[in-house]
C-alpha cells in the first residue's frame, strides 16, 4: 500500500508557470534571472497558502540549475534539480523563524554563510514567518543581510509585514502576494480533479473556494476531506453538508417569506434551519452576505464583484431586479447591528426571531420617494393626530374686548406692506404719557401701572419702564461729576473692598491700572498688559455696580486698552538684596509670610 501524501504536497508547484493566481510575481523572478539581475535579498509578503514558501523553493532551484530552458523555468533533469527534489542539495537552507527565533539562532546561520558552495553557483538561505524573530536577532542578522558574499542569497517570508523592522525592510526586494481569486481556484481543483479521477460538480468546487477565501493550501485540504467523505464523488449537496454551510435556496426562500410579509413561514424556516445545527450567527452573516450579492447584482457595473457559482448567477439577476434597493439597504443595517449584538444577547434564538420579524415588516416602515430625479428613502407614517387640549373657557374683559375689535379691523383692511402694528386701549395710552404729564395724585398712577400689568402683555412691558422710570428717579443726590479726582477716590474705595474679600492679587493690578475721563459717561483704564487686563475683567460686573452707584449714573461705563511699557534701563537702577525683595512680597502679599511660617523656611 502507498503512502498517502496530501494534496498541498503531491501536486506543490516545482516550476513558476505551475503557481496559480501570481503571475505578476513569477514573470518579475524569471526576468530577473534571465538578465542576471537576482538581488541579494527578497522578502515574500502575503496571506497564508498562496505560494510564498512554494516560489522561494523555486526560485532557489532555478538558479542553481544547470541547463535552464528559455523561458528561465528549471529543468528538473540536471544533478542540481535531482537533488533538490530530493532534499539533499546543500545549496539550500531553510530556517523556521517562529521555532527559531533567538540571537544564537541567527549567529549560527551567520556562520554557515562564509563558507562557498561545493557545487552550483548560489546558496539560498530560506527564513520563514520571519516576523516572528526577536528584535535583537534582526540586529544580529542586519550587517549580513546589508552585504553578504556574492554566492549568498536570503529569501524572507512573512505573513505580518507591519512586525518587520524597517531596516530590514529597506535591505530587501519586497514581493507582495495577493490571495487568490475563486476562478483560479477552481480550475487548479479541475485540473487535480481530473488527474485523480475524481467526479466533481463545478459548484461545489465553487463552494470549496469560497471556503477557502484566497488559500490555496486550505482549498485542497478541504477538497482531501470532502473526496474521502464522499467516497470519490463531490456533489453540491454533500459539500454542503461536510462544510456545515447553508445552501443558498434557504435564503431565496427566506428572502419571499419577507418580501410576502408571510412571518410564520419565515419564523418556520429559521426553526428548521436551527434544528440541523446551524448558528443563529451563521444564519443573520449568510443572510447578510447573500442581500449584498443581490445588491451587487442590481447593477451591471458591478455585476463582476459577484462571487457566486455560476448556476446561480442568471438567479441573482432575475431576484435583484425585483427587490428595492431600500429594503436591501436597510435590512443590511439590520443584519449587520443583529450579528454584532449577538454575542452580547442572552436569548441567542430570540434575538434571532425579533430579526427576522423586523426584516418582515420592514416593507410597511419604508417606501422610496422620487423628489426631482433624486430617489431618496421615506419613512411611512399612517396618518398624523394633533395633540388634543382641554378647551378653556374664555374670560371677557373691556380691555380685551378693545383689542380684539382693534385686531378684526385690522385684518378687514387691506395689506400693502407687513407692518408690526400695536394699538392700545386709550387706558394704556394714558399710561405711556405720564412720564410728560404732571400728575397730582399718584396713587392713581401707580393704580393704573398695576392694572395694566396684570391685564395685557403690554402693561407688562409698560411695568418694567416704569420700574426704570421710577429707579432713575428715586436718588437722592443727582449725578457726581466726573472728573480725576472723583475717579481716583472711587477707584480707591474699590481697592479697600478688594482688600476686604482678601483678593489680595487683583489689589495689584488695579493699583497698576492708569484712569482717564473719556467723556461724561465714559472712563478708560490703561492696564500695562494681558494678564493685568485679565484681572480688571474678572471684576467687571461689581466694579460697574460700585462706579455707577458712586457717580449715581446708570449710563456710565468704562473700557480697558493695553499699553505695554518698556522698562527703564539706566545707572539709577536699584537692586536690591533677597532680604529686600522679601520684605517687598509680603507687603504686597501678606499670605506668602505665612506660607513661610508654616513650612518653617529660612532666607539664604
Amino acid at each position: 500500500m502507498d503512502k498517502f501524501i496530501v494534496s498541498a504536497r503531491k501536486y506543490r508547484p516545482q516550476i513558476f508557470s505551475t503557481v496559480v493566481g501570481q503571475s505578476h510575481i513569477t514573470t518579475t523572478l524569471k526576468n530577473a534571472i534571465k538578465n542576471n539581475q537576482l538581488a541579494h535579498a527578497f522578502l515574500f509578503c502575503g496571506p497564508r497558502g498562496v505560494g510564498k514558501t512554494t516560489c522561494a523553493r523555486i526560485l532557489a532551484k532555478t538558479i542553481n540549475c544547470e541547463t535552464r530552458t528559455k523561458d528561465g523555468e528549471a529543468c528538473n533533469s540536471c544533478n542540481s534539480c535531482v537533488s533538490f527534489d530530493a532534499g539533499t542539495s546543500l545549496n539550500i537552507h531553510e530556517l523556521d523563524a517562529a521555532s527559531n527565533n533567538s540571537v544564537d539562532d541567527i549567529r549560527s546561520l551567520v556562520e554557515q554563510v562564509r563558507f562557498a558552495p561545493q557545487a552550483g553557483k548560489y546558496k539560498v538561505y530560506i527564513v520563514d514567518e520571519v516576523h516572528m524573530l526577536s528584535s535583537s536577532a534582526f540586529n544580529a542578522f542586519l550587517k549580513t543581510l546589508e552585504e553578504p558574499p556574492p554566492y549568498a542569497i536570503f529569501i524572507l517570508a512573512t505573513t505580518e509585514k507591519h512586525k518587520i523592522l524597517p531596516t530590514i525592510l529597506s535591505r530587501c526586494q519586497i514581493f507582495d502576494f495577493k490571495r487568490i481569486t475563486n476562478n483560479d481556484t477552481v480550475e487548479h481543483l479541475q485540473e487535480i480533479c481530473e488527474k485523480e479521477s475524481i467526479t466533481a460538480e463545478k459548484t461545489a468546487l465553487h463552494v470549496i473556494a469560497q471556503k477557502s477565501e484566497g488559500c490555496m493550501r486550505d482549498s485542497l485540504s478541504i477538497l482531501d476531506k470532502i473526496v474521502s467523505f464522499t467516497n470519490g464523488a463531490v456533489t453540491y449537496k454533500n459539500t454542503l453538508e461536510h462544510l456545515n454551510i447553508l445552501d443558498e435556496d434557504y435564503y431565496f426562500q427566506l428572502l419571499d417569506f419577507v418580501q410576502q410579509q408571510d412571518l410564520s413561514s419565515a419564523l418556520l424556516m429559521f426553526d428548521e434551519i436551527n434544528r440541523k445545527g446551524f448558528e443563529g450567527d451563521l444564519v443573520l452573516n449568510g443572510f447578510a452576505e447573500f442581500l449584498r450579492n443581490l445588491l451587487v447584482s442590481r447593477d451591471p457595473k458591478v455585476a463582476m464583484l459577484l462571487e457566486v457559482a455560476e448556476d446561480f448567477k442568471q438567479k441573482y439577476l432575475q431576484i435583484a431586479q425585483k427587490i428595492s434597493p431600500a429594503f436591501m439597504v436597510s435590512a443590511l443595517n439590520i443584519l449587520n447591528e443583529a450579528e454584532i449584538n449577538y454575542k452580547q444577547a442572552r436569548n441567542k434564538r430570540l434575538h434571532v426571531e425579533l430579526t427576522i420579524i423586523k426584516l418582515s415588516y420592514l416593507q410597511q416602515a419604508l417606501e422610496l420617494v422620487n423628489n426631482e430625479g433624486v430617489v431618496s428613502k421615506k419613512k411611512l407614517i399612517e396618518g398624523a393626530k394633533t395633540v388634543s387640549f382641554r378647551a378653556l373657557p374664555i374670560i371677557s374683559s373691556p380691555i380685551s374686548n378693545q383689542i380684539a375689535s382693534t385686531t378684526e379691523t385690522q385684518k378687514s383692511k387691506p395689506i400693502a406692506e407687513a407692518k408690526l402694528i400695536i394699538e392700545a386701549p386709550k387706558e394704556i395710552k394714558k399710561v405711556v404719557t405720564q412720564e410728560s404729564i404732571t400728575t397730582k395724585d399718584k396713587s392713581f398712577e401707580k393704580t393704573a401701572t398695576n392694572d395694566t400689568e396684570t391685564k395685557t402683555s403690554l402693561g407688562s412691558l409698560l411695568s418694567i419702564r416704569n420700574k426704570i422710570t421710577n429707579k432713575n428717579k428715586e436718588g437722592d443726590t443727582e449725578a457726581k461729576p466726573l472728573n480725576d479726582e472723583e475717579l481716583n477716590s472711587c477707584w480707591n474705595l474699590f481697592i479697600e473692598k478688594l482688600r476686604t474679600n482678601n483678593n489680595y492679587s487683583a489689589i495689584t493690578n488695579f493699583k497698576a491700572a492708569e484712569l482717564k475721563v473719556i467723556d461724561s459717561n465714559t472712563i478708560e483704564i490703561v492696564t500695562q498688559g494681558e494678564i493685568h487686563k485679565a484681572f480688571i475683567e474678572v471684576e467687571r460686573a461689581d466694579l460697574v455696580t460700585h462706579i455707577q452707584d458712586y457717580f449715581n449714573n446708570r449710563m456710565l461705563v468704562y473700557q480697558v486698552a493695553v499699553i505695554e511699557k518698556e522698562e527703564p534701563v539706566g545707572n539709577g537702577e536699584i537692586i536690591l538684596n533677597r532680604k529686600q525683595q522679601y520684605l517687598k512680597i509680603i507687603e504686597e502679599y501678606p499670605l506668602v509670610k505665612e506660607l513661610k511660617e508654616r513650612l518653617k523656611l529660612e532666607l539664604e
